[in-house]
């Protein structure tokens, strides 16, 4: 693991690059521990602080683990798919926050890739799931609901599809196009959009999942994003018109 000193860049970035890329490489495996913060510093010609800051870097991207103790020290992390949720989450929103990405962009990325894991659901769904996205279903169609309570319910019921695949890698890379497009999609065309076709939708992908129907899945689906989209371009037009 080397850096270069003489870059202008933060040598604790450089560091925590070089380590990241030694694990990525298999050079340092799983629950493997790293050398003591006195050995990096030697070895990467810095001080102490430097490494420290380093390994907090590494250690907020769960990449390691400190423990404390005689037999302590920074340790090669084993990432679970529930910290890589957290963190592919935190990723997509900063960058449909931050970029400019079109709502457009955004609906046609997430219908694709929830498409993909249709057929799939609808082989693998179990009768939990498929109760869970009945019950958000009702808790759509409830007099009174607020738009956060339907927003988050939406969610749910999409990421319950997603999960119902049984693939978790397919729910990793859905889990920012899901949780953090789906929210974006609704902060858009709330004001515009229909609870009542919305329940419709969903109600035929929930039936379609049961009588696993891939088919049927995702042409409700394909509707569903025809619907959106139309929602979208609908919002964009008025406030163009306002403007």
């Amino acid at each position: 693991m080397k850096i270069d000193p003489d870059k202008k860049s933060d040598l604790s970035a450089q560091i925590a690059k070089a380590i990241r890329d030694a694990i990525i490489a298999g050079q340092l495996m799983v629950d493997e521990r790293l050398p003591s913060e006195a050995e990096l510093a030697e070895q990467f010609a810095v001080s102490r602080p430097t490494v420290r800051e380093a390994l907090k870097r590494l250690a907020a991207q769960s990449l390691i683990r400190t423990q404390r103790g005689a037999f302590g020290g920074a340790f090669v992390n084993r990432l679970s798919y529930g910290e890589a949720y957290g963190q592919q989450i935190t990723t997509a929103t900063l960058l449909l926050s931050m970029n400019a990405v079109s709502f457009d962009v955004a609906c046609e990325a997430r219908y694709a890739l929830e498409r993909a894991c249709a057929p799939l659901s609808a082989k693998r769904r179990t009768c939990e799931q498929l109760a869970t996205l009945r019950a958000e279903i009702q808790r759509q169609a409830q007099p009174g609901l607020s738009d956060e309570t339907f927003c988050a319910s939406d969610v749910t019921f999409h990421r319950t599809l997603v999960d119902g695949a049984g693939n978790p890698v397919l729910s990793y890379q859905l889990a920012g196009a899901v949780e953090a497009m789906q929210p974006l999609m609704n902060m858009i065309t709330f004001t515009a959009r229909s609870r009542e076709a919305i329940v419709t939708l969903h109600t035929r992908i929930a039936d379609a999942l049961e009588m696993r129907d891939a088919g049927a899945a995702d042409t409700a689906l394909s509707q569903l994003e025809e619907y959106t989209l139309g929602l979208g371009r609908d919002v964009m037009q008025a406030r163009a018109t306002r403007a």
